[in-house]
């Protein structure tokens, strides 16, 4: 799927399955522009009808993988005034049974809500460790989901 959002990556992934079960290529650093590389990892699952963000971060690439169990609607704004593209909304599905990786650059607003049924799992591999090293930096985030008078709204 490509997006009208410069700069931002959707690539549904192969899942390889053979009689043990199944296995998946999240990233692989000589298919992915150095600056999105990533230096961390974690893993958060979301509850049916929960929603994550919108939020936007000034210098962090995120690399999200949404594996499954559920299906996931991602919201993204493009709000880098200088990009070709700002302004610009796109919303789509990465479907359950389909996994997903999702690539934001900075500066273009996220959020993701779990629309199916059951506990959904993402992975995050962003290009910039949270609080930066030892945990002693701010935090590189704009969260709007805070601001009630915020553009950045999630509509079904």
């Amino acid at each position: 799927m490509k997006s009208p959002i410069k700069g931002v990556i959707i690539k549904e992934l192969p899942v390889l399955k053979d009689e043990r079960g199944w296995l998946l290529e999240i990233f692989r650093n000589d298919e992915l522009a150095k600056p999105n590389q990533p230096l961390m990892a974690y893993l958060s699952s979301s509850k049916p009808g929960v929603a994550r963000g919108p939020h936007e971060h000034k210098k962090q690439s995120d690399l999200f993988c949404f594996l499954g169990f559920s299906t996931f609607r991602i919201y993204l704004w493009d709000n880098r005034k200088k990009s070709s593209t700002f302004k610009q909304k796109f919303t789509f599905d990465c479907a359950q049974l389909k996994p997903t990786v999702l690539i934001v650059p900075p500066g273009v607003v996220h959020a993701y809500k779990n629309t199916g049924t059951t506990y959904g799992l993402v992975i995050n591999a962003p290009n910039r460790l949270y609080k930066g090293s030892k945990r002693a930096q701010p935090v590189d985030e704009i969260r709007h989901e805070d601001n009630p008078q915020s553009p950045f709204k999630l509509k079904d």
